[in-house]
């Protein structure tokens, strides 16, 4: 039996390019997932493939985009509702202004609230009925403690 025909269908990653996100990636494709990694950082996104690849011997995609663009995010939707062999959501993308709201640009915060809210439920809403259809899936929505 090859390594294809152990897969446990495919992962889609936002935020995948470091930290929680590239973690759930490593552990995911160690398990059997092939995985779709999305971020803005075409370069990070990259070396991450390169290094599951190799250790892991999963199919690994890179999709660069930024969530906080309509058009980026609608690609991604349209992704969840229509590969089949996506099984799993990790809603990882998001991001802090790092400063109190009474000193915080306004811009910013409509910026964070459009990934941070926004984008993870459009992508939730995305995934939930094709899941359905396709007979299961999972949906891991991650937020940080940066956020508090």
């Amino acid at each position: 039996m090859s390594t294809s025909e152990l897969t446990l269908g495919t992962a889609l990653i936002t935020g995948a390019s470091g930290g929680i996100g590239a973690v759930y990636a490593e552990r995911l494709a160690r398990r059997g997932h092939d995985l779709i990694l999305v971020a803005r950082d075409a370069a990070r996104l990259d070396r991450l493939a390169s290094h599951i690849t190799e250790r892991a011997r999963q199919k690994v995609e890179v999709l660069v985009a930024d969530l906080t663009v309509k058009e980026d995010l609608l690609v991604i939707e349209q992704r969840l509702a229509n590969d089949p062999g996506i099984r799993m959501l990790v809603n990882n993308a998001g991001f802090n202004i790092g400063s109190p709201l009474s000193e915080s640009n306004p811009d910013q915060l409509e910026r964070l609230i459009q990934l941070n809210v926004l984008a993870l439920t459009r992508l939730a809403r995305s995934a939930a009925p094709a899941f359905i259809e396709r007979g299961g899936g999972t949906i891991i929505n991650i937020g940080s403690v940066v956020a508090v």
